[in-house]
């Protein structure tokens, strides 16, 4: 993997991750540049190094902000974050599926007063969403996973610990899985 290719895992100034979903990761570039602004601290390095006419550096693969970010206490809503907080997964039919395939579906249909809210939306597949149209549940042959609720920061920080991004370096792992059960 070419240096372009060599992000930094962005930890707050506790070591915790700024966010597991999406994986807080700086490309190498605003990762040095931290560095040199004294905004951040080099925990671990890649094996790979970058010149200038006067330095060599090696790429940072973990680093830590000096000061502490307070998380925010109250998520924001969005698409996606309905979808991390049902944990992609289709609250009538149950099934997991990708961002892509998923919609997100009014409780109490807009057409007759919904509103978009944490408590009024749910993660839906597309058939599901069909199936149910515009009305109330009780008219249809479909039951809730679960009562939706406004999730707080930390649940779906949690919730985003059960999906690992595609490409962890090794250097990465015990920072964003220290408290997990460790294997004999």
């Amino acid at each position: 993997m070419g240096a372009l290719g060599n992000p930094a895992l962005v930890l707050n100034a506790d070591f915790q991750p700024l966010s597991y979903y999406p994986l807080s990761l700086w490309s190498w570039q605003n990762a040095i540049k931290a560095v040199f602004l004294e905004r951040v601290a080099i925990i671990e390095n890649y094996d790979k190094e970058v010149h200038s006419p006067t330095l060599t550096i090696k790429l940072p693969s973990v680093i830590a902000l000096r000061n502490y970010i307070a998380p925010r206490r109250s998520p924001a809503f969005t698409r996606f974050n309905v979808f991390l907080r049902d944990n992609f997964t289709c609250q009538y039919c149950h099934g997991d599926f990708l961002v892509n395939e998923l919609t997100f579906d009014h409780l109490i249909p807009k057409c007759i007063g919904g509103k978009t809210t944490w408590a009024n939306v749910v993660s839906a597949c597309t058939s599901c969403n069909v199936k149910k149209g515009r009305r109330l549940l009780k008219y249809v042959n479909l039951h809730l996973e679960k009562t939706p609720l406004k999730p707080t920061s930390e649940q779906l920080q949690q919730n985003g610990r059960n999906f690992p991004p595609n490409y962890l370096h090794e250097t990465w792992r015990d920072y964003l899985y220290w408290d997990t059960e460790l294997e004999n």
